[in-house]
């Protein structure tokens, strides 16, 4: 399950997605756009910082910014950063792999094998998917209603 910290820390990058190249956005005005307490979005900017999500510039025009293009970051690997493992459980985890201590025989249980399958469907969406994928996703829905909207009107 996504957590809150993913959630806001996906939201952040797509607001950053969002800036012209070059900008930087400080923490303030992405928690007020998105609905984030500062605090908490503070600490996550931080995770996003260390792991090379995001770069910090100080002083007038300063605040945060992608470290690289939003087509290169992928959802899988922010996620990783900020929840952990994609996998519902530890033994159907490729990054943080952990034995059950109740499965005698891990290759015929039933439960790890299911959780298998559903780790590399969430791996094959999230994997794929970058910031800018995001964006576009929006953008084409917005288009979308907006189109509906003006054949509504004729």
């Amino acid at each position: 399950m996504l957590s809150m910290k993913g959630k806001y820390g996906l939201k952040a990058l797509y607001h950053l997605a969002g800036l012209p190249e070059g900008t930087f956005a400080q923490s303030v005005e992405i928690a007020e756009a998105n609905g984030i307490s500062k605090k908490f979005l503070d600490a996550i900017l931080g995770d996003l910082r260390h792991s090379g999500f995001v770069v910090t510039r100080k002083g007038r025009g300063g605040g945060y910014s992608l470290s690289r293009a939003a087509d290169t970051i992928m959802v899988g690997q922010v996620l990783r950063v900020l929840d952990g493992p994609l996998a519902p459980i530890l033994c159907a985890s490729r990054t943080a792999y952990s034995r059950c201590h109740d499965c005698p025989d891990e290759n015929a249980c039933a439960v790890r094998l299911t959780m298998l399958e559903v780790r590399e469907a969430i791996a094959a969406v999230l994997d794929r998917k970058s910031l800018s994928a995001m964006r576009r996703m929006v953008e084409d829905e917005q288009a979308d209603i907006e189109q509906m909207l003006a054949r509504s009107q004729l």
